[in-house]
């Protein structure tokens, strides 16, 4: 058994800018960090856009920020978090510099601030087209200054160890070993990202499998909104059902324009602010004219744009195109939705913590009230670092209290020594992923989710009978997990009979006097 004072789940810009501030504060106390694969694969490294944050007082203020992450809400946000953390903002980007992350610049020396969907203003502090990536570089050399912090790469947290509500470690799989330990902590952080895999079709890294999610439903941490699922309106088209590269909004943002194959820009029939217009409605309306057309893909124009600007602001974008042989300058980029973000998640209140005591969450995997029923573009990052703040000043103001006795906890039993055979996991992890993209897509009907909801519970079902059989293993408890949040969004999506947001429902159950 490992004890900690401080366990954290996962290695984002959520986990690790708490664990900084805690290890700081206290540096006689032990911080623990667990991450399933490298230190630094998670998905604020994929992160293209940047921090939206107000920073321009000219052009800009807080309210209208606030403004325009309630509407993108579409009713939903709760706008006192809203406030507290657009607010909160412009500190914790310092912060972030402070540590050593770099922004872009422009000619003035100001922060060559971008725009993206559903934002009135330009705020968008970016470090190229990668400014995740300069973020985890940042606070991941920040984070091994300290000395009491430890990361465990390669370590699968499998379980959450609870006890009358309150939740006191993990059961952790190490991934080279194959050896099950307990990690005890008198406080728990679960920062393990989103759920993109699910979906196959998404943007998102091979690791977001929704694990914290699972980990906490499955000890009765009370989750909610998991309907609310972000497409990314332009991530690059390919045919096959796997995690594919992100077009950043930002480039519509710069000037690029969607069109239908005939070359018709299109959004302009949807929305009044056009190519500029929030995710949901963006993605909403691709989704439209392609079931119009029966065409696989839209198209992103950026054939107009000064190339020499275009490839400053955005190389990754612009070498990931020509690798596959798209000259941006001559051609179209074929772009489809993909899922991108979860906008609900583990409930917590303005300090972090979740309904099981001692248990926190940050970032994707929570659901804090920002978004509501849709995320405003470049508030994810901002929201991470902002309750990350938020949980580390709540723990770091509590009394310091004399560690109590560990408490005794059964070690981890397999029931076989032999490990599920690996192709039953890739076909029904396959087989998820489909029904998703086909059922539970950007517009669902009752009948669709009906049918998927029976077919879940029953890969559910045979799940846990698979585990009492053999040896647990990282790749099957990332289907179970998939699994475990694939059931809460289609409950979630019965549930609910108002569209908003990202969350659209076409009502095709026939009724009793129905012909």
């Amino acid at each position: 058994m490992k004890h900690s004072d401080y366990l954290i789940i996962g290695s984002g810009v959520a986990g690790l800018t708490f664990a900084i501030k805690i290890a700081e504060k206290f540096p006689l106390k032990m911080v623990t960090i667990v991450t399933k694969s490298n230190e630094d694969e998670s998905n604020t490294k994929y992160a293209q856009g940047g921090i939206a944050v107000v920073l321009n007082k000219i052009d800009d203020n807080f309210r209208k920020h606030i403004e325009d992450t309630l509407i993108c809400g579409d009713g939903l946000c709760n706008k006192e978090v809203v406030e507290m953390v657009v607010t909160d903002g412009p500190k914790r980007l310092k912060e972030l510099i402070d540590w050593g992350a770099k922004f872009d610049q422009n000619n003035e020396g100001a922060f060559d601030l971008g725009r993206e969907g559903g934002h009135s203003n330009n705020r968008i502090v970016h470090h190229k087209d990668q400014t995740g990536y300069e973020i985890e570089r940042a606070i991941l050399k920040q984070a091994h200054r300290q000395n009491n912090i430890k990361i465990f790469d390669f370590h699968f947290a499998l379980e959450l160890i609870s006890e009358n509500n309150c939740c006191y470690g993990a059961y952790v799989l190490n991934e080279k070993t194959s050896e099950i330990s307990i990690f005890q902590a008198d406080f728990t952080l679960l920062a393990t990202g989103g759920i993109g895999q699910v979906y196959g079709h998404t943007t998102n890294p091979s690791i977001a499998t929704g694990d914290g999610i699972a980990m906490a439903n499955r000890i009765m941490a009370t989750t909610k909104e998991m309907e609310f699922i972000q497409f990314h309106p332009t991530a690059l088209y390919n045919k096959s059902f796997t995690s594919t590269f992100l077009i950043s909004e930002a480039v519509r943002g710069f000037g690029g324009y969607l069109r239908t194959k005939d070359g018709e820009r299109f959004m302009m029939n949807y929305d009044k602010r056009g190519d500029l217009a929030s995710r949901d409605i963006v993605s909403q309306s691709i989704d439209i004219e392609l079931k119009k057309s029966g065409d696989e893909c839209v198209y992103l124009d950026c054939t107009h744009l000064n190339i020499l600007s275009f490839t400053q602001h955005f190389p990754l974008i612009y070498s990931s195109c020509k690798a596959i042989g798209i000259d941006i300058e001559k051609q179209w980029i074929p772009v489809l939705p993909a899922q991108h973000y979860l906008c609900g998640g583990i409930s917590v209140n303005t300090n972090g913590q979740t309904s099981v005591n001692n248990l926190f969450a940050c970032g994707e995997c929570s659901r804090t009230g920002l978004h509501g029923a849709n995320r405003l573009a470049s508030n994810s990052l901002l929201e991470a670092l902002v309750f990350s703040n938020r949980i580390y000043n709540y723990l770091a103001s509590l009394p310091l209290l004399e560690r109590t006795k560990s408490k005794v906890f059964p070690k981890w039993k397999d029931c076989n020594s032999e490990n599920v055979d690996q192709t039953i996991v890739i076909k029904m992890k396959t087989q998820l992923q489909i029904l998703m993209q086909k059922k539970i897509g950007i517009v669902r009907n009752d009948s669709d989710l009906i049918e998927a909801k029976k077919q879940i519970e029953s890969w559910n079902a045979e799940c846990i009978n698979i585990q009492k059989k053999y040896r647990v293993t990282k790749e099957f408890y990332e289907l179970r997990n998939m699994i475990e949040v694939a059931l809460l969004i289609v409950r979630g999506s019965i549930e609910r009979n108002e569209n908003r947001g990202g969350f659209m429902k076409v009502n095709t159950l026939k009724t009793a006097n129905s012909d």
